[in-house]
């Protein structure tokens, strides 16, 4: 594969590409000028509709705004190819991550094999190398469903199977569930509010939400983790606020964790395992039910706020939960 060229050389392209519409501008008046002088010493001479055409100045001021144009577009094309670049840069490190992501799991379950293979291995330690395979494979399969879960977004193809709940109920009900997945003791999760109104969600997918806050509560703290979950319903909104007490978010990574293939390095957990895909994931699922999610921290080592809005159903329906029901009708027809 050829390797792509550095941002050093996209940018001299650009330098050397307005430098030469610069100096072609400079020629341009130049020559409109060196026109317009001996044109004011020979004038008197001239007959007058030669005198007539010769002063008039529209073409020169409209070449000026054609190629101010032309600036500004490079200029934006410049943008676009600066972003280009970063996501690239981006996709470079996603790549590198999800390979070690990919690999390690997979050296786990070989290196057992080829134990149990080679080695008369007691019934017991068998059992436990058995155990320990099927969390690296389970590990695995999440792994390779999360990058096809996003190939999925990333096409606008996702269908979701929306129902009504009771919001306090089923937020606490998937928190707590996914506590217990992750081992988390019941100590270590503080739950205040209880909202009583009803909202619709695709529950499973709102359940990958609420897993990724926790996984990132759990890499991301340097002690035992501790969250701090709210619920209450607004007037048009249900609000969820998922406060962790780990490393914090700096000011100027909180408008970028969304984004894809974003990773924050910090040198106090620098090994930290993930493929920056967890936080947009989010994201785009809480979009797509109509709400939005945002992130606050306080600074280092304070913890870190998500805060989750979604609409209530009774006073959504009409702007949206039509179209949720198509989408399940759609959900639904595919299935069969």
């Amino acid at each position: 594969m050829k390797k792509p060229h550095s941002i050093l050389y996209h940018i001299l392209i650009f330098v050397l590409a307005q430098i030469a519409w610069l100096l072609l501008l400079g020629i341009w008046i130049y020559w409109y000028v060196s026109n317009y002088i001996i044109f004011e010493k020979v004038g008197d001479q001239l007959s007058p509709q030669i005198v007539y055409d010769g002063v008039n100045i529209f073409p020169f001021i409209g070449g000026i705004i054609l190629l101010l144009g032309i600036s500004f577009g490079m200029s934006l094309i410049f943008r676009h190819l600066n972003v280009q670049l970063k996501l690239h840069k981006l996709y470079d490190n996603f790549i590198a991550n999800i390979t070690h992501e990919l690999k390690s799991p997979l050296s786990s379950i070989q290196l057992y094999l080829e134990t149990l293979n080679s080695r008369n291995v007691p019934p017991e330690k068998q059992k436990e190398f058995y155990e320990l395979m099927l969390k690296d494979a389970s590990r695995l399969k999440k792994l390779i469903n999360s990058i096809l879960e996003i190939s999925v977004l990333d096409q606008k193809r996702i269908s979701h199977n929306f129902h009504v709940y009771n919001s306090g109920q089923e937020i606490i009900r998937m928190v707590k569930e996914s506590a217990d997945e992750f081992k988390l003791p019941e100590s270590s999760i503080t739950i205040e509010g209880n909202a009583r109104c009803l909202f619709v969600i695709d529950k499973n997918a709102i359940k990958i939400v609420i897993n990724n806050l926790i996984d990132n509560a759990i890499k991301y703290s340097t002690n035992r983790p501790k969250i701090n979950l709210k619920i209450k319903c607004g007037i048009k909104k249900i609000i969820i606020e998922f406060k962790d007490y780990g490393i914090g978010i700096p000011l100027d990574e909180q408008k970028k964790v969304f984004n894809k293939f974003h990773r924050i390095y910090n040198h106090e957990i620098p090994n930290v395992k993930g493929t920056g895909l967890g936080l947009y994931w989010a994201r785009e699922i809480i979009k797509s039910h109509g709400g939005s999610i945002s992130v606050s921290s306080e600074g280092k080592n304070k913890g870190t706020t998500f805060k989750i809005e979604l609409p209530i159903y009774k006073l959504s329906k009409i702007r949206y939960i039509n179209k949720l029901l198509q989408s399940t009708k759609e959900y639904e027809i595919s299935r069969n």
